[in-house]
């Protein structure tokens, strides 16, 4: 066992807790959500997001996860969900700072949590998913 193959699980498996539940927001409407329906809506007529593009951020932060828990499609997963963070990073939060609003202070979240996503899937996309997975070499 090499350390780089439990460093890059670690990474894996990180990135994939981290997501999933904000896909499962808006694919199952679980833990606050609201659902498809609700998410192609916001995102559309809210953000202006074309509903084609919005139904990709769906699928991506819901199997990308998913993906990355099994060692399967890691480098792609990885970096469709790098793309993600950093397009929501660019058009949704960085004009709130860099700091997330745990306090409250501010109107919404900043961009430290998105950098470090990126950075996630990045490092995946670049080194696979390392010897624990289901498909070691993709």
């Amino acid at each position: 066992m090499r350390s780089a193959d439990v460093a890059q699980l670690t990474l894996r498996l990180a990135l994939a807790i981290v997501i999933w539940p904000h896909g499962a927001q808006k694919v199952l409407g679980l833990f606050g959500g609201g659902g498809i329906g609700a998410t192609v809506t916001g995102m559309n007529a809210g953000a202006g997001v074309p509903v084609a593009l919005v139904y990709v951020v769906i699928a991506v932060e819901f199997l990308a996860p998913i993906a990355l828990v099994l060692g399967v499609l890691t480098r792609l997963a990885a970096l469709g969900l790098a793309i993600d963070m950093a397009v929501a990073a660019i058009l949704v939060h960085a004009k709130n700072g860099f700091f997330m609003n745990f306090a409250g202070n501010q109107r919404g979240e900043g961009i430290e949590f998105f950098i470090l996503a990126v950075g996630i899937g990045l490092a995946l996309a670049i080194g696979g998913p390392g010897r624990f997975a289901l498909s070691p070499k993709t």
